[in-house]
């Protein structure tokens, strides 16, 4: 779609998303934290159509550096889905989010483009929650990472009759959460390549109630975490794909910790019951497993995604 033009040649926004482990072990493709880590960018509109991407950080020598681009592609769909033509940009990247970990990095670059969009179309097109929310499950394929990513904290999400939805919820003050990543990467579609498409029903019922508990948990009772981050839906079954991530998660959990897989691994979301509890953990990993492990001791996201224009003379 051409479009119109937009307005606002060389305007400049700046954007910061957070990092999200999604499943959290029981909520599969449904529950969603915002971590402290975050991905930074600047957008600046040309006068031309040329796209210009410059990269540091994670990533730097892998993510492309042209209109393929994940965040340019999903600034180009916000811009094409609200039928404005989308100028030329210069986008200037700071990833910090771990890329292939299981901590959201394609949902932070996609909730960055559309982002970006929403700053630089402020004025003339305003994208709201739920727009964005459903730009960004449309390229990025569910909603578990994104929601998250967009509006902080805990998040429940679900798909109705008219489209994506999330519930934010508060995460108690005493949930701490740590994260060990590995040097190896997983593929989100490898991972759930690995799962059956048909579960026992015991199984179900077991997740369910998981589920359940775990936003009890999370909101007011973390000494409960343990129980309630039990899991027969899918990380089992992406054991066989990443076994020293599997390992770890069985010597923390056999400790007390409440451990599971990031989204889709390999790495270790730790949701500890006190700050204290985080060096514990940290110290028991290094003691029971050979791969080395970077132990991130990280806090809640509860803002999302911000954007903010820079545009030199903007109040």
């Amino acid at each position: 779609m051409s479009g119109t033009a937009a307005p606002a040649q060389g305007r400049s926004v700046a954007v910061r998303v957070p990092a999200t482990s999604a499943n959290l072990g029981p909520g599969f493709d449904t529950l969603g934290l915002a971590l402290s880590v975050y991905d930074e960018l600047v957008v600046t509109t040309l006068a031309d159509d040329r796209i210009e991407v410059v990269v540091s950080g994670e990533g730097a020598d892998a993510v492309p550096r042209d209109a393929s681009n994940l965040v340019v592609r999903a600034i180009a769909y916000a811009y094409d889905a609200v039928g404005r033509r989308m100028p030329g940009l210069r986008l200037e990247a700071r990833n910090v989010i771990p890329h292939g970990r299981g901590l959201g990095s394609s949902g932070a670059a996609v909730v960055s483009g559309l982002l970006a969009a929403k700053g630089l179309l402020a004025g003339d097109v305003e994208l709201g929650a739920e727009t964005l929310l459903r730009l960004a499950t449309e390229l990025e394929g569910h909603p578990d990472n994104v929601a998250p990513a967009l509006f902080g904290g805990l998040t429940i999400a679900w798909v109705d009759e008219s489209g994506p939805q999330h519930k934010k919820l508060l995460v108690h003050r005493g949930v701490s959460p740590l994260v060990f990543v590995p040097e190896s990467t997983m593929s989100t579609s490898v991972a759930r390549s690995l799962q059956p498409l048909q579960v026992p029903r015991e199984d179900a019922v077991f997740n369910v109630s998981r589920s359940a508990l775990l936003i009890a948990a999370l909101m007011q009772s973390p000494e409960l975490l343990l129980a309630a981050t039990e899991d027969k839906l899918h990380q089992s079954y992406r054991a066989q794909a990443m076994p020293e991530t599997d390992r770890l998660v069985q010597s923390l959990r056999a400790e007390g910790f409440a451990a599971v897989v990031s989204g889709a691994g390999p790495s270790v979301l730790v949701l500890a019951d006190g700050p204290g509890r985080r060096g514990e953990a940290a110290d028991l990993a290094a003691r029971s497993t050979d791969t080395p492990w970077q132990a991130l001791m990280l806090a809640v996201d509860f803002k999302g995604g911000t954007v903010r224009d820079i545009t030199e003379g903007s109040t």
